[in-house]
């Protein structure tokens, strides 16, 4: 069914520059995908609310800073 980890990193190996390139384009759109589905679900679930009020704060209260 699914290829072993070993199975995948001996095909990796064995990729060209340009497809390894590739791949690893892919993997890293992968990854972000996945984390802006975790902001999302984390976000609707409030778990941010409180680092939201704490930037608000310090905001209003002039301790931010322009980056």
């Amino acid at each position: 069914m699914f290829a072993a980890v070993e199975d995948i990193e001996s095909a990796i190996l064995k990729l060209s520059p340009q497809e390894l390139g590739k791949l690893a384009e892919w993997v890293l759109d992968l990854d972000e995908q996945n984390w802006d589905k975790q902001i999302e679900r984390d976000a609707a679930a409030g778990k941010l609310d409180s680092l939201a009020r704490e930037a608000l704060a310090e905001l209003e209260s002039d301790e931010s800073r322009m980056l």
